[in-house]
């Protein structure tokens, strides 16, 4: 083989190599895209989830007082009648040590700690949708050459305003103002 014909190949087989490499490349920031952006919807459904999930267990758990007065009301009228008959006792002077029923409040703090774990469990959610969206959109696109590549490659391909955390009107109008009153608890 001439030296000519061998430069040519080797030449050739260098822009193969340059064109397999920059092609391993492409693909591989489409896939992490992809796979981010995956990443993000599971989140944000999974922070769906774990909100509507805290709500129901909460719904439901605030019913059980409820039901425990209906049924301590029962209990107390039950033992008052049978104590005093049906129009109560009648004596002028009644020398008795009652007892009476009592209210459990163990109940008011079980729904106590259900509210601060479903809470905290939110928020450990929240920050993990935050993360993959920062790592993502501030990170991974504004990197050079990822960045550059992504967006040739037409990413973000979904809107990431939309899968954003959930706040209150109160946290965006302290943001919106600057300004935070104490809380008041009574």
């Amino acid at each position: 083989m001439s030296l000519g014909v061998k430069i040519i190949l080797s030449v050739i087989s260098s822009v193969i190599l340059i064109l397999m490499i920059g092609c391993g490349v492409v693909c591989g920031v489409h896939n992490k895209c992809v796979r981010q952006e995956a990443g993000i919807k599971a989140q944000y459904k999974d922070n769906q989830n774990k909100y509507d999930n805290h709500f129901k267990k909460l719904k439901e758990l605030v019913q059980v007082p409820e039901m425990y007065v209906e049924d301590l009301k029962k209990v107390w009228d039950g033992v008052m009648r049978g104590r005093y008959g049906k129009d109560g006792s009648r004596a002028t002077w009644q020398w008795l040590k009652e007892h009476n029923p009592t209210l459990d409040t163990s109940m008011y703090k079980k729904i106590q700690n259900v509210i601060e774990a479903g809470r905290v469990d939110f928020e450990n959610h929240q920050r993990m949708l935050l993360d993959k969206k920062r790592l993502y959109e501030d990170t991974y696109l504004k990197t050079f050459p990822t960045g550059a590549i992504a967006s040739i490659l037409g990413f973000p391909k979904m809107d990431l305003t939309v899968m954003d955390i959930v706040t209150s009107v109160e946290t965006e109008n302290v943001f919106k103002t600057k300004k935070s009153d104490p809380i008041k608890l009574k």
